[in-house]
């Protein structure tokens, strides 16, 4: 028989808590590590060993949750700052993100489709560089799983924000503006997240590129669906 106390939201909020703060402590030994990888992956090694179920976290996930909302809301705190070198060089902006929705679509559907993916994985996986809230509904419009496509967005997400900024310095890609703009393209919500960690201009930056490559994958998918539905 469990403790009366697990069954109360704080448990959730509390453990919530506790491994996100350890997830600070471990970024700075290793500051390419995310705090999402590191909470998330504890929380469900946590749950697990204990054979908590999940459903006795949720009720207090869901309090954590609902602050997601404002959250990406105080995004655009930052972004009114930097709006001016943004209109400055829209055309740049706007075609650099255009280029990254086009390729991520094209290069994740023509991989799996080679591979001998089905249709509906195919749809799953398409828009993953968008924020979940809109990979999700693509999915589940066009005849995608919307649990695969939320998988592997925040996959990508993790992906991008560990491993994003050292390819960029890779491939000597320098200042805020193209920095901001390929992570946000590329790793949505969680890219954000990271950059504004270590600079503000480039996380502002990366808000916008999140948010436009949310319309523009959305624009792209209508004649990519259109065209898949023919083959």
């Amino acid at each position: 028989m469990r403790p009366e106390w697990l069954g109360q939201p704080l448990f959730g909020v509390a453990l919530s808590v506790v491994f996100y703060s350890l997830s600070l402590i471990a970024g700075k030994r290793f500051a390419w590590l995310h705090p999402l990888f590191v909470s998330s992956g504890g929380i469900i090694l946590f749950l697990v060993l204990t054979d908590i179920p999940y459903e006795v976290y949720e009720a207090g996930g869901e309090i954590v949750t609902f602050f997601l909302g404002p959250a990406t809301v105080a995004l655009g705190v930052p972004l009114y700052k930097y709006r001016k070198r943004i209109r400055a060089e829209w055309v740049a902006v706007l075609g650099g993100i255009t280029a990254g929705a086009l390729v991520s679509i094209v290069s994740t559907g023509g991989l799996l489709w080679a591979l001998g993916a089905s249709r509906e994985t195919i749809l799953s996986a398409m828009p993953k560089s968008v924020s979940s809230p809109i990979a999700l509904e693509l999915a589940r419009l066009t005849g995608g799983s919307p649990e695969l496509s939320a998988t592997l967005t925040v996959l990508t997400g993790l992906a991008g924000s560990m491993m994003g900024i050292s390819l960029l310095r890779l491939l000597r890609i320098r200042g805020d503006l193209p920095i901001g703009v390929a992570i946000g393209t590329a790793a949505h919500g969680i890219g954000t997240s990271r950059l504004l960690r270590q600079s503000e201009a480039q996380g502002s930056y990366s808000g916008f590129a999140m948010a436009m490559n949310g319309i523009v994958t959305g624009l792209l998918y209508i004649p990519i669906v259109w065209w898949l539905d023919r083959v």
